[in-house]
């Protein structure tokens, strides 16, 4: 698998325009993001980790070229909650996410991140019914799953079941540290951008 950092975009206008499938991946600031997409592309260094929460400010661009059935970008949206920046940098970051939510023709699919060792606040129910507005198809992913026991494991998965009753798939315990739950999610990216290299997209 190859892949690359391509851009990082502020502004609308600025997103590619070479039609590739795009998967993006939401989450808190520090829910770790950047160390997923490094654990599924297997590059330690391709999205920059960070110890500040709310470093991610734009769309940043990754380029995924896993084989025959074509290349695509993972793009990582900025983070929401913990961020210490000004209200109306958050207004800002909210707005771009919205205008690309609305305009990229060539989103297939979202991650929502959260973390496993916590239980939904509301700020994340009303993340993901945001989120659900724009009726992609969605994925639930509760990270950090290596820090839980078997059985906390599977008491996070009962208390995150519910804030995604909506959902066609169940939430899905991810670490990085481990790789586990990396096939899964790999094969559901994968059944994504298939289905949509195979289907014309929309003008």
């Amino acid at each position: 698998m190859e892949s690359s950092y391509v851009k990082s975009v502020y502004k609308i206008d600025d997103l590619p325009q070479d039609r590739l499938v795009e998967v993006a991946i939401a989450g808190k600031s520090n829910v770790g993001k950047s160390s997923l997409i490094n654990k599924i592309t297997g590059r330690r260094q391709l999205a920059k980790t960070s110890g500040t929460p709310g470093k991610t400010q734009c769309l940043n661009y990754f380029r995924i070229e896993p084989g025959a059935a074509g290349a695509f970008y993972l793009v990582d949206l900025p983070g929401y909650g913990y961020a210490k920046v000004s209200k109306s940098m958050r207004r800002d970051w909210g707005a771009l996410i919205e205008t690309y939510l609305n305009k990229s023709k060539q989103l297939v699919g979202l991650v929502a991140l959260f973390d496993a060792r916590r239980d939904p606040t509301a700020e994340d129910q009303d993340w993901l019914a945001w989120l659900g507005q724009w009726d992609k198809p969605s994925l639930v992913v509760l990270t950090k799953s290596d820090k839980l026991t078997r059985s906390e494991q599977a008491q996070s998965v009962r208390r995150w079941a519910p804030a995604v009753a909506n959902s066609q798939e169940s939430p899905l315990l991810f670490s990085s540290n481990t790789g586990d739950g990396k096939d899964h999610l790999w094969q559901w990216i994968d059944d994504l951008r298939r289905a949509r290299t195979r289907a014309p997209l929309k003008q």
